[in-house]
């Protein structure tokens, strides 16, 4: 039996947050569907020519469906920007000639303080790099893009490969217990709180929590 299917964007949410995750998982707001999002990289053309460009001796494609079989991932996503330059060596791209080697570039807005990149931006593109490396072949690169620096920061998929895949692994078994109990991570308030979209939706005033809770208990018997 195959595990459950797994978005990149899920994956994406429960780095950022456990709680918010949940939440989010159990509104089912941003549901997507994994043999759709297969579907459409079996039939539709990467190269086709709304999606991609040449820049500084590159193609870059963009909106790029991917996913990953593997049970020990069964992941599915859009990376939004993959170049491929090519190389003596590296992988064929149906539509263009000669071999190219994969880059992630995974765009940003602002830099980090007083670091080189967040680690969880760093699994964000991990997750992608897994499925992109098992759609295409090849041993991609990743990129993280700042914005407001105007900065490419390259991150070390490679060097960590081990680590980040026990990591990442660890994540995934985490979320699949997680949907399969129907529960949702406690909260952790930390410093990225302040800023969350679901601030009052996730922490409530106390004399509301009660409902709150009883409100998405409900969700989760009628979801069963």
């Amino acid at each position: 039996m195959m595990p459950i299917q797994l978005s990149i964007r899920s994956v994406q949410h429960y780095l950022y947050c456990p709680h918010r995750w949940g939440l989010l998982e159990i509104d089912r707001a941003w549901a997507e569907n994994f043999f759709v999002t297969k579907a459409n990289l079996l039939h539709k053309r990467v190269h086709d020519p709304d999606n991609h460009y040449a820049a500084k001796g590159k193609k870059v494609f963009t909106s790029v469906p991917v996913y990953c079989d593997d049970a020990d991932y069964c992941l599915y996503g859009i990376v939004d920007c993959l170049e491929a330059a090519k190389t003596v060596s590296g992988v064929p791209i149906r539509g263009l000639d000669g071999q190219y080697q994969l880059c992630i570039v995974e765009y940003k807005p602002t830099q980090p303080k007083n670091k080189t990149y967040n680690e969880d931006d760093l699994m964000q593109v991990f997750a992608q790099k897994i499925c992109v490396d098992y759609t295409f072949g090849g041993d991609c690169d990743g990129v993280l893009y700042y914005a407001d620096v105007k900065k490419r920061t390259p991150l070390p998929l490679r060097e960590y490969f081990a680590e980040y895949d026990q990591r990442l692994k660890r994540v995934l078994q985490e979320m699949r217990i997680n949907l399969a109990n129907g529960s949702i991570p406690p909260i952790e308030k930390k410093q990225k709180c302040s800023g969350c979209s679901m601030k009052d939706l996730c922490m409530p005033p106390s004399q509301r929590r009660q409902g709150f809770r009883q409100l998405l208990r409900k969700i989760q018997e009628n979801a069963q």
